[in-house]
């Protein structure tokens, strides 16, 4: 198969893929940290969703796929800053100076046009994928939500972590869990100012030098979950 992974610098999905015969390659404007320029397209990726097209890996060859063929599949992480419920507050304007608030507004409104591009792009098998927040209302409510922990070998290991991810599919199954381990307790707890014991997830423990390093840290698909993406959806067609 022909596969597209949108927005996917880590190549987590793309390697899984790879491993299983396919033709898949990442497209990201970031350049890939997965080790593989040779199936790294940096570049915008809206031009590619229907096929027909032309491009080049980071390694420099060329692919024409001018009248030839169009992906079999897309697989899709269009960036969640602004459609995250976690950044609720910025929108509000009794927290938040009114310009920023309309500032904020005009980034989700880009960011949710450039997610239903990837709903709209021609191509049988589509998933989408996003955290919890304004497309569930905006668009749909999604087809299923999954967590990392779902797709641990053991409890403990690096998948077992709560991110709550949801998946829109288009001729895709249901990406199903591979165990019936309980959810991880959190990392740590705290009290909060009002009283209240605060859970520290995965998500919140995320480290970098800066607020933009840290949201790149938090994207990353789990190896879990990307080698489930890969074998339930791919790894009988090739």
């Amino acid at each position: 198969m022909k596969i597209l992974v949108a927005c996917e610098e880590s190549q987590a999905v793309t390697i899984e893929l790879r491993k299983l015969g396919h033709e898949a390659y990442s497209c990201d404007i970031e350049p890939c940290s997965g080790g593989h320029p040779e199936w790294h397209i940096q570049q915008d990726v809206l031009p590619l969703l229907n096929g027909k097209c032309y491009f080049y890996t980071v390694d420099g060859t060329y692919h024409d796929t001018v009248a030839k063929w169009r992906w079999d599949m897309i697989i899709a992480h269009p960036p969640c800053t602004y459609l995250s419920n976690a950044a609720t507050r910025s929108y509000s304007l009794r927290v938040t100076p009114a310009e920023k608030v309309v500032s904020r507004w005009e980034e989700r409104a880009k960011a949710a046009i450039f997610f239903m591009r990837f709903v709209g792009a021609d191509c049988d098998k589509i998933a989408i994928e996003n955290p919890v927040g304004f497309m569930n209302t905006a668009y749909r409510k999604p087809d299923c939500i999954i967590e990392p922990y779902f797709f641990s070998e053991k409890i403990g290991d690096m998948n077992y972590q709560t991110k709550k991810t949801c998946l829109w599919l288009k001729g895709l199954p249901l990406l199903q869990r591979t165990n019936n381990f309980e959810k991880p307790k959190p990392i740590r707890t705290y009290i909060t100012a009002n009283g209240k014991v605060k859970g520290v997830q995965w998500c919140d423990n995320q480290s970098g030098s800066n607020q933009k390093e840290r949201a790149k840290n938090r994207s990353k698909t789990f190896k879990g979950i990307a080698k489930a993406m890969a074998e339930q959806w791919a790894s009988e067609c090739k």
